[in-house]
């Protein structure tokens, strides 16, 4: 067992890092020396797809929108800390809330119209029935008198309408129910005369077979719901999804990679079921498939730089995959939302990661920008956490995870990993308009690796330290809702690496600002961004095989989201990088994008 913190082993169940196919390493370093360096995705998003709505009180999955349950007042506590609704004026805005388009629960109406029938208390609610009419007299008498006659939805009685039996049967027990009610009622004793019971009593021996069998198919019906509502999975069960088209284009030549880049046409789908069985859980279902492979335009004949991938890539290679599978709760006086989940964790599927452009479909459209690396490390797959409302304005989330949780050979399941991590944020919200947090996070690796694939190959392998090291790292984030339109956001975060096997150290860099602009030319759901950052960079090193990072890359972003309809957006946008790979011997890769998001 690999402990993060000697007090904490309780805690702790990991698992190995993957296995990795040779590679020859970055451009600039010895060409002699091959490193794992094609270190795969596994198919694994940051961005959350939104989450599926169940109830009003059990919305948002994703606790990365950044938002403070704190400004949505008179909801419990777990109503909020489960939404992490995107109400919140530290949003961007709330298109960006990482959810889909709230799915309720309530039962559309799919029965035709000519088959429901409304209840009238005059006969001149009837559009189709004049004083000329021959049955005028009779029908005024049934519904002003006893108020069992029901129009169409249009305002029409439709009376030349051939009907069957069982209609007039189900007519006559409707005047029936309603004689007895008049009966009962002893005011209204005179209402009903011995020459109307008389025919009544004509009528339901006439009828007599029809209303037997009106009345027991009543009871079959009741008897069939009932069974279905006891072996249904769940009365709240909703379905959802996104499709993500993109096509994108790239620049740049040797080095880094051999610049062979052509425009490509990539999908991403992910489909999902969300359920609640108390009003104060929720189980998630998610399943994934695209067709990028190999890395996209992070190949080593293309760029060779994880600075290149994309928001909404993943190597799924057109197989469908189980991406999340997931099961969160409140507790503790509903202060405390507990979250558990086996397949598709990360430290930011319980810490906020205060990031509104944190959105596959939406968001940021480079994997860099959309959320701090500090949030990345480990590349986990399983794991718990919770999330504490503390107070009004302050949360206490923590969340721990591993790799290859599911392994059963020496280095993996749940005890004795081989990578791990432990995180912990505290989130403020010093006021209405401003949300910040401060993480920290406590890793262990069996190859000294961070395995964020944001930054350089070297920042990402700490130098190729090759050892078991402990890593600390610390990050803090902010969203300042400047105005109504305006949003300023900012991350940055330091990463401590320390060889457990000998004297290796690695010290790594990261930042990001941004600037988002909502209904930038008054169309509402519109957003124009522009983001600006360094991807982590390796700044200090002690025995390292390959040293640290020689110069700085800068990374700058804008994009467009055009919004079509509540559920279709369009976004061009691209991304510039310089001196890729932390190197200045390297070319400049411009990257663009024309994405299309459709949810349902």
């Amino acid at each position: 067992m690999k402990y993060i913190f000697p007090g904490l082993a309780v805690l702790l169940f990991a698992a190995p890092a993957a296995a990795n196919p040779q590679l020859s390493v970055t451009t600039g370093l010895s060409e002699a020396l091959t490193v794992e360096a094609n270190r795969p995705l596994e198919g694994s998003f940051e961005g959350e797809m939104p989450a599926l709505s169940v109830q009003p009180n059990i919305l948002s999955d994703n606790p990365n929108s950044g938002l403070l349950p704190s400004t949505h007042k008179g909801k419990p506590a777990s109503t909020r800390l489960l939404s992490r609704d995107p109400g919140s004026e530290a949003s961007v805005e709330p298109p960006l809330d990482n959810r889909l388009s709230q799915i309720e629960t309530e039962q559309s109406d799919i029965v035709s119209p000519d088959s429901v029938m409304d209840q009238v208390t005059s006969v001149s609610q009837l559009l189709d029935v004049q004083p000329s009419d021959w049955a005028f007299g009779a029908l005024q008498n049934l519904i002003e008198r006893y108020g069992c006659i029901a129009g169409y939805p249009d305002g029409t009685f439709r009376g030349n309408r051939a009907i069957t039996r069982y209609e007039f049967a189900a007519g006559l027990n409707a005047c029936l129910e309603r004689i007895n009610e008049l009966i009962a009622a002893e005011s209204r004793e005179d209402y009903v005369t011995q020459e109307d019971l008389a025919a009544l009593q004509k009528l339901q021996a006439e009828f007599a077979t029809e209303l037997a069998g009106l009345r027991g198919r009543v009871d079959v019906l009741e008897d069939r719901t009932a069974q279905l509502e006891v072996q249904q999975f769940s009365p709240t069960a909703v379905f959802g999804g996104e499709v993500i088209f993109a096509l994108s284009g790239a620049a740049g030549s040797d080095p880094p990679g051999k610049g062979d880049a052509n425009t490509v046409f990539s999908q991403l789908t992910r489909l999902g079921i969300v359920t609640s069985f108390t009003g104060k859980d929720r189980l998630r279902l998610e399943l994934a498939t695209g067709n990028f492979d190999d890395r996209g335009f992070a190949n080593p004949d293309i760029f060779n730089s994880d600075m290149t991938l994309l928001s909404y890539q993943a190597d799924l290679d057109n197989q469908i995959k189980l991406d999340k599978l997931e099961y969160r709760f409140a507790a503790l006086n509903d202060r405390v939302v507990f979250t558990i989940r086996p397949v598709g964790f990360s430290l930011s599927s319980v810490l906020t990661a205060n990031s509104p452009y944190f959105d596959a479909g939406r968001g940021a459209i480079s994997r860099f920008t959309e959320a701090s690396p500090v949030f990345k490390i480990g590349n986990l797959d399983a794991g718990v956490g919770f999330d504490w409302l503390v107070a009004d304005p302050v949360r206490l989330q923590v969340a721990y995870g591993t790799g290859d949780s599911n392994r059963s050979e020496p280095g993996g399941g749940v005890f004795g990993a081989d990578r791990s991590a432990l995180g912990v944020q505290l989130l403020l919200k010093p006021a209405a308009n401003v949300l910040t947090g401060l993480a920290y996070v406590n890793a262990y690796n069996s190859d000294g690796r961070l395995d964020t694939f944001t930054g350089s190959f070297i920042a990402d392998t700490n130098g190729f330290m090759d050892e078991p090291a402990q890593i600390h790292a610390v990050s803090g984030t902010l969203q300042w809702r400047v105005n109504p339109r305006i949003t300023f956001g900012t991350w940055g975060g330091l990463i401590f690496t320390n060889s457990n096997a000998s004297s290796a150290s690695a010290t790594t860099s990261t930042y990001l600002f941004s600037l988002g602009l909502s209904d930038p030319f008054g169309r509402e759901g519109d957003l124009l961004a522009f983001l600006f950052g360094q991807p982590p960079k390796l700044v200090n090193g002690n025995g390292l095989i390959l040293g640290e990072d020689e110069s700085t890359s800068l990374h700058f972003e804008a994009f467009y989201r055009f919004r079509i309809t509540d559920n279709i957006s369009l976004t061009p946008g691209f991304f510039y990088i310089t001196n890729p790979e932390h190197d200045s011997g390297n070319s400049d890769i411009f990257i663009g994008t024309l994405r299309s998001t459709f949810r349902f």
